[in-house]
């Protein structure tokens, strides 16, 4: 079933909110109403399958792995009319172009990812991303410490909060991360 008009839709927060639980509920109502879906991830992403997206409570899909943004236009079947990506915030700042081009030929493009990274930054493309975008839904986790919302990624080092200056990408999961609110949320310089 071909859309009126293509869309953005993004879905953000920080780790252990739901992101991927989104994406994955999106998609399913996508094959529900016959729609024609293509769910991509990025390579790099290999903490639970290469070749699924999977959310931290285990519901997963399958999905597409990819290393840059100029491959989801050439993997893109031409009958999709939907297409959901994970962890978009890994991929090039291309993923934006790439995004609106599919939008204005009619496509709902779905995309979840870390609006902040670790330090509570904006993470790579996800400003531009946040920008273009027809609809934001921000979800958001519970702090360990507080147990009010959480915005924020805690990213630990041997337990410890981990340094500003420490690589901004470091794959991983509850071994390395922690949801955490803007008063709990601490990153040493």
């Amino acid at each position: 079933m071909r859309h009126h008009s293509g869309r953005v839709e993004v879905i953000c927060g920080s780790m252990f909110c739901g992101k991927t639980e989104e994406l994955i509920r999106r998609a399913r109502r996508a094959v529900i109403a016959r729609q024609e879906l293509q769910v991509f991830k990025p390579r790099m992403d290999d903490r639970y399958s290469i070749e699924k997206v999977t959310s931290h409570s285990g519901q997963d899909y399958q999905a597409l792995p990819i290393s840059h943004s100029s491959e989801l236009a050439s993997n893109l079947a031409a009958t999709t009319t939907v297409i959901a990506v994970d962890e978009v915030q890994f991929f090039d700042e291309g993923i934006v172009a790439v995004v609106q081009e599919l939008a204005y030929r009619g496509v709902r493009v779905i995309l979840a990812g870390l609006d902040m990274d670790f330090r509570g930054e904006p993470f790579g493309p996800m400003p531009r991303l946040l920008a273009i975008a027809e609809e934001v839904t921000k979800l958001h986790a519970i702090c360990v410490i507080c147990g009010e919302d959480a915005c924020r990624t805690q990213r630990l080092v041997n337990g410890k909060p981990a340094n500003y200056n420490d690589p901004i990408i470091f794959v991983g999961a509850q071994e390395a991360y922690e949801a955490r609110c803007r008063e709990h949320h601490d990153v040493p310089r």
